[in-house]
């Protein structure tokens, strides 16, 4: 069995959400059951760019996650696209085995055994923004098979998107939730404009503690304002 394998690469920081700051190395998934409005990761999203995937079996990929780390046992994130289309239970026994911890991002679309597997599951709905609509009984089959820290993490672009993470934080309160701005600038080979970023992050939580909600943690795309939208950091 293979993987389809857009990139790995690292070690960097984890830019977001529960993990934000640890050492990671990043084995990012090529293909996605979503097409987000605001995707910023259209090159591990699009089957226009399914020409630059690779495809991989477990020892392949493992044997890059050593090289990069050194044979240093750090976090390695499963991102995307969605991991969760793919099998990744092989990867992570063999990770496991020799120290590292596997994390994995996923807008909860798809249930699979191995999320039990991970040391951090952290779950990303999309919000009306993205254009999708969530299956929240698809989403529940995701947390019955939950590892231990299981965090909730939701983008919000606008007012709409905001009373969605409220509703949504309602329905699941013993989750840990973490906000964050939506970046509306996904080129690769363009600047992102920290300003606006600053001010976009300034109403989110003026926005969030103006209203007296103080469950959320509001977080930036750290990896965003350091690399702007870069790949491969």
């Amino acid at each position: 069995m293979t993987l389809r394998i857009a990139e790995i690469f690292g070690p960097t920081v984890q830019g977001e959400g529960s993990l934000i700051g640890h050492p990671t190395v990043f084995v990012r998934t090529g293909g996605c059951d979503f097409r987000c409005s605001w995707c910023d990761s259209l090159h591990a999203v699009d089957s226009a760019f399914r020409h630059n995937w690779q495809a991989m079996n477990a020892d392949a990929v493992w044997a890059e996650v050593q090289r990069l780390s050194g044979g240093r046992p750090l976090t390695v994130s499963l991102s995307g696209g969605n991991p969760a289309i793919q099998d990744f239970a092989p990867l992570i026994r063999l990770g496991v085995q020799e120290g590292y911890s596997f994390a994995c991002e996923t807008q909860g679309s798809v249930a699979k055994p191995w999320f039990a597997d991970l040391a951090t599951l952290v779950l990303s709905p999309k919000p009306p923004s993205s254009g999708e609509v969530m299956d929240w009984n698809v989403f529940d089959a995701c947390l019955a098979v939950r590892p231990a820290q299981t965090a909730l993490k939701i983008v919000v672009f606008d007012d709409a998107d905001f009373q969605w993470a409220q509703h949504v934080s309602s329905r699941y309160p013993d989750l840990p939730l973490y906000l964050q701005p939506g970046n509306p600038e996904t080129d690769p080979d363009l600047p992102v404009d920290l300003q606006q970023a600053t001010r976009r992050l300034e109403w989110l939580i003026d926005k969030t503690l103006g209203i007296g909600w103080f469950t959320p943690r509001i977080l930036p795309q750290l990896h965003v304002l350091v690399w702007g939208n870069k790949r491969g950091v």
